[in-house]
């Protein structure tokens, strides 16, 4: 005995009316939504990397505890020595020192879009409908405020320990501002490497290669009047060397107007060569 099986068409869904005019409108009618402006891209990963160290706090251990070992070191191992005493040296001492560990601080930049890379966090970055170079400025947005932080813990342990700036609140706000401008465009050199090296590891062992020797060769510690000839030369011209002299005057009350010229051109061609290259390269990962 055979039994036969009866095959049913599907019944349309027929919509009422009214779903069908809404339907409509959010699949035609619906206007998309803007794309994002430069600014507020930049802003929204600036705000993506201060997250970070929220949820790390950690990361705050080299603009705090570091800057602090510092200025306590210098000032008590070397002011003895080189000034005849601590509250002297402390004046010469803690607008280099400032100087210093925000410069080496910069590096961090590079780890961090490193890291990113490494987990594939960038690939999804290139595919959103945004201004191109909206990620990498949003890491250095971010990390202002880790320079502002380290600037503002130095400056009270300063005043803790005798610093007396002549130049007053504004001398030092457009010292610390001043630096300001160029550890962001110093910072395009971390970016480039961190789209170009590997690992994190090599990011940190090349960018301390280049920080050292600039850092240290230069008047942050002591006149560069004191050194051999050949290296005068080198320490005389180096940008830290013309940042360090800016800041330092500026707090002193002065207006040191050939070093400032000299630390904003370098920034700008530090921005200017870094930051097409890292572009480059960030378009071709």
């Amino acid at each position: 005995m055979s039994t036969a099986t009866a095959k049913t068409e599907p019944e349309d869904v027929q919509l009422a009316e009214p779903d069908q005019e809404r339907l409509s409108a959010l699949l035609v009618g619906q206007a998309r939504p803007l794309r994002p402006s430069a600014l507020s891209a930049s802003m929204a990963f600036g705000w993506r990397a201060m997250l970070k160290i929220k949820h790390v706090p950690e990361q705050l251990f080299d603009v705090t505890a570091f800057p602090i070992m510092l200025v306590l070191m210098y000032t008590y191992l070397f002011g003895g020595a080189l000034a005849g005493s601590t509250e002297e040296y402390i004046q010469f001492l803690l607008p280099g020192i400032m100087v210093m560990s925000v410069v080496m601080i910069t590096m961090y930049t590079g780890i961090a879009v490193n890291t990113d890379i490494a987990k594939g966090v960038f690939d999804r970055f290139r595919t959103l409908p945004i201004w191109r170079p909206s990620p990498m400025v949003g890491y250095l947005l971010g990390d202002v405020l880790r320079y502002l932080l380290a600037s503002a813990v130095m400056l009270a342990v300063g005043m803790i320990i005798g610093f007396r700036p002549e130049g007053g609140v504004l001398g030092v706000l457009a010292g610390i501002a001043l630096l300001i401008v160029f550890s962001f465009a110093f910072s395009w050199i971390w970016t480039m490497f961190g789209l170009l090296l590997r690992s994190e590891k090599s990011v940190m062992g090349v960018s301390m290669m280049v920080i050292f020797p600039l850092t240290f060769l230069s008047n942050v510690f002591v006149d560069p009047q004191t050194m051999p000839g050949w290296l005068q030369a080198f320490v005389n011209n180096s940008p830290v060397t013309h940042l360090a002299t800016a800041v330092r005057e500026l707090m002193a009350g002065n207006w040191p107007a050939a070093d400032i010229g000299w630390t904003l051109g370098w920034a700008g061609v530090l921005m200017a060569v870094f930051g097409v290259v890292t572009m480059r390269l960030y378009n071709r990962k």
